[in-house]
């Protein structure tokens, strides 16, 4: 565990920042949906690349997803293995669950939620010859949701962060 006190001048939420966007990038970040061109890249190096952002941004390198949590956020999830992949389908998000985030969760939860994005037209879907392939329809709608997602989180950790001299 690293050395970091309550009390340090450097917030969390700036070395969480710094961590991400490297120590020298002044621009906000960008987000770049996948395409089909690039749908054949492996997501692994990825996904391995944002956990060791996340890891040098926190106070310990112990990041583990418990199954609930990625209930929770299941469509932020979904979202985000959609536009690493560019498109996919259903049985390949399930893989992804449980290689990335150790969860085993059900076709029976992870398909109404692609529906229900579906229905927001946030997910376009294309019906395969045996399948269904879905792909990101609106980049605003996931950048906004993803945001207000992340920023709700950051904010439940710093009010436990700060909660945590008390004890």
């Amino acid at each position: 565990m690293r050395d970091t006190t309550p009390n340090d001048t450097h917030s969390v939420l700036e070395e969480l920042a710094t961590a991400t966007q490297g120590a020298d990038s002044t621009e906000s970040y960008d987000i770049t949906i996948g395409t089909v061109e690039d749908a054949t890249h492996d997501i692994e190096a990825d996904i391995d690349e944002l956990m060791k952002q996340v890891r040098g941004a926190l106070p310990t390198d112990d990041v583990q997803f418990d199954e609930a949590i990625v209930k929770e956020n299941l469509e932020e999830v979904l979202l985000m293995l959609i536009s690493l992949h560019g498109e996919t389908h259903g049985k390949e998000l399930l893989s992804d669950l449980s290689q990335f985030f150790g969860t085993q969760l059900s076709p029976g939860t992870v398909y109404p939620s692609l529906h229900a994005l579906e229905d927001e037209e946030v997910l376009s879907m294309h019906a395969k010859v045996r399948t269904k392939e879905y792909a990101i329809d609106d980049e605003d709608a996931v950048r906004g949701r993803v945001e207000r997602t992340m920023v709700q989180h950051l904010a439940f950790g710093l009010l436990l962060y700060a909660f945590l001299p008390r004890l």
